[in-house]
């Protein structure tokens, strides 16, 4: 990726007790609520499906996911948060992280991953329907404390015959 000129270098990197900190104060100034600690637990536990993202060294970005059993016992991933600082967006960082998780789910087999997001986040709605994500559901008021607390669930399924490439 190149920017002005100069070639950008974006990487990825598991989310360890070491860099716990950086998702931390990333959620801080991204999210307008506060993770609860069993969040960071999950984090912390989830291996490959959590990356913090790095462009030239510094941490701007994040993805927080987990694998989660359904009722009827098949593997689903629930991405947490996404999240890039603003000075950053538009350079590729949300697709990087966003195209890390859905190729874990291939390799994985993984038929199925979802999030949330507000309904008035556009820019994130945008970024998620452009990898395959649709909108299934809308909760009314998701978030108490918020002034504009709806959210949609947006869910990506990955056919049986993607998931085995």
């Amino acid at each position: 990726m190149e920017r002005a000129g100069r070639e950008v270098a974006i990487s990825l990197e598991e989310v360890r007790e070491k860099n716990l900190m950086q998702l931390r104060k990333l959620n801080s100034d991204l999210f307008p609520v506060a993770f609860p600690d069993k969040y960071y637990d999950s984090s912390l536990a989830s291996g490959e499906f959590t990356k913090l993202a790095y462009y030239n060294d510094i941490c701007v970005g994040a993805i927080a996911s987990r694998v989660e059993k359904k009722e009827d016992g098949a593997n689903r991933v629930h991405i947490m948060s996404v999240g890039v600082l603003p000075p950053y967006r538009g350079l590729g960082i949300g697709g990087k992280l966003l195209k890390h998780v859905l190729d874990l789910c291939l390799k994985q087999h993984i038929p199925e991953i979802y999030l949330y997001v507000m309904t008035n986040n556009e820019e994130a709605i945008k970024l998620y329907t452009k990898f395959g994500f649709e909108i299934t559901e809308t909760l009314k008021h998701n978030h108490a404390n918020l002034d504009h607390s709806d959210a949609f669930v947006l869910t990506k399924f990955i056919a049986p015959s993607q998931a085995k490439k």
